[in-house]
């Protein structure tokens, strides 16, 4: 299984996260006054999402909330394929899969819960943080030992990048 994982982490040159419980550990923080919806990013997942982009991945974000704030903090880290509002994350994948013309087999997407699980079926190498639900963990390749917000997204960023040569590279050492 370990090794099938690892020849995998070769082919990948797309990465799609879900956004809550992934990227961020699932808080949502809501202004009394404005009502307005913000949530925490780990700083350390952040510094992996701006190298892959910067070393040349596809990276990509499907949220089903339509949480400006996560647009904006995507956006800063050179992510600018982020899709808030997604009903159907199946058919978002589909179409960025169609639009960017990738193959589902080069693409890992990290997903926690059953809101995930159509599009973790269609991924070449799927994916979950340590606190995903049992239903995720059962039909993933990689379940990181890390939860959701906490790092997991780093960890298998830096997985593929180190495979890959792509880790320790000139782009490493500027932000």
């Amino acid at each position: 299984m370990m090794e099938s994982f690892l020849n995998k982490l070769k082919d990948i040159t797309t990465f799609v996260f879900d956004v809550d419980g992934v990227l961020t550990d699932g808080t949502v923080y809501v202004s009394e006054e404005t009502g307005e919806q913000s949530r925490p990013f780990n700083i350390k997942d952040g510094y992996a999402l701006q190298l892959a982009v910067k070393v040349g991945y596809n990276v990509c974000a499907i949220s089903g909330s339509r949480s400006k704030s996560s647009i904006h903090r995507l956006n800063s880290l050179g992510v600018t394929d982020v899709f808030v509002g997604a009903r159907d994350k199946t058919e978002k994948f589909k179409l960025y899969l169609e639009e960017k013309r990738l193959k589902a087999a080069n693409v890992l997407y990290m997903g926690d819960d059953i809101p995930d699980l159509g599009v973790i079926q269609m991924a070449g190498l799927p994916v979950c943080p340590a606190d995903a639900a049992e239903e995720i963990k059962a039909v993933c390749d990689y379940v990181s030992p890390i939860p959701g917000g906490r790092g997991c997204v780093r960890d298998v960023i830096e997985k593929v990048l180190k495979i890959q040569g792509k880790w320790m590279n000139a782009e490493a050492y500027s932000w």
